[in-house]
């Protein structure tokens, strides 16, 4: 398994970069098999040291986690108490989808774009109903099935998991409901 462990403007020690390779190792044997990376991002936000910590599994699954603490050493274990739950939560779930899945997620390269919000109520009328872009950047689609798109919407903890339906091969959305439920869209393909 790859390490990438790597702080933003702060300086990390050997000892965080070991204590971090063996704490992430324990918990992903006892969870997943076959991750292929990790990447863990430590940084300062005021007087609090982030987290931030992201493992690709064999399957092309992804989880993540972050977590904020005074301690660094603090926010690695609340960040890794956080990735531990979604991956024993979903455990049976990502073995069975692992001994089902031949081949690995497949993944269609895409466009991302921030729109500028605009939503400040003194700003004047714009001219046009063109938004103003803020940044592009790639993203990547994965082709799931239903199922492992509500799974991996879970476990990266995001409101909006954009995917390809391996079933149709058409694009299909999940997404957290205001009511809790999980909403799935399938657009009908033209005939």
């Amino acid at each position: 398994m790859r390490y990438q462990i790597s702080g933003k403007q702060i300086d990390i020690g050997e000892a965080l970069q070991t204590h971090v390779q063996t704490e992430l190792s324990e918990i992903i044997g006892k969870y997943a098999e076959r991750p292929t990376d990790a990447t863990v991002v430590f940084s300062k936000d005021a007087f609090e040291f982030v987290c931030e910590a992201t493992i690709h599994l064999s399957t092309g699954l992804t989880t993540q986690a972050k977590a904020h603490d005074t301690e660094i050493y603090a926010a690695f274990e609340k960040c890794c108490d956080k990735m531990e739950k979604q991956l024993r939560r979903y455990k049976r779930r990502l073995k069975d989808h692992h001994k089902e899945r031949l081949q690995p997620v497949e993944l269609f390269g895409a466009s991302s774009y921030i729109l500028a919000g605009g939503t400040n109520t003194d700003e004047v009328e714009p001219d046009t109903l063109q938004p103003i872009i803020v940044a592009e950047m790639e993203t990547k689609i994965p082709s799931l099935s239903v199922g492992e798109a509500v799974m991996q919407m879970e476990i990266a903890g995001v409101p909006v998991l954009v995917f390809r339906n391996e079933g149709n091969k058409g694009l299909n959305v999940v997404y957290r409901r205001d009511d809790g439920n999980i909403g799935w869209i399938d657009p009908v393909t033209g005939t």
